[in-house]
């Protein structure tokens, strides 16, 4: 294990599975994400005054830290969402090889 201080985990969700995996799709083609998990949650959140739940796909992209501003953008420019969530988790540690593949993957 070694530890990170330039990388990130980009989360974003999508309201159903095909438009998740052409954002996924778009962002990795793009170069700005190595790679992009997608999977099926159940979000619960407070909006329009009460409290609403939903199905969701989530997606989180691996990237470098100095590329989660060109990714939100990127995400923001293509989401159906009126307030799309977008945050960045750094990566604390990881394996030497990922994390070194992540930054070889990625727009440099």
């Amino acid at each position: 294990m070694t530890t990170n201080a330039d990388l990130v985990v980009v989360t974003t969700t999508h309201e159903d599975e095909p438009k998740a995996r052409a954002l996924a799709r778009q962002v990795v083609e793009a170069r700005l994400a190595a790679c992009a998990q997608v999977y099926p949650v159940r979000s619960v959140y407070w909006w329009e005054g009460e409290v609403q739940e939903a199905g969701e796909w989530r997606i989180d992209f691996k990237t470098r830290a100095d590329l989660a501003g060109p990714l939100t953008g990127f995400i923001g420019e293509r989401h159906g969402y009126e307030v799309p969530e977008v945050i960045a988790v750094p990566v604390v540690a990881g394996a030497p090889g990922y994390l070194e593949w992540v930054r070889e993957e990625t727009v440099g």
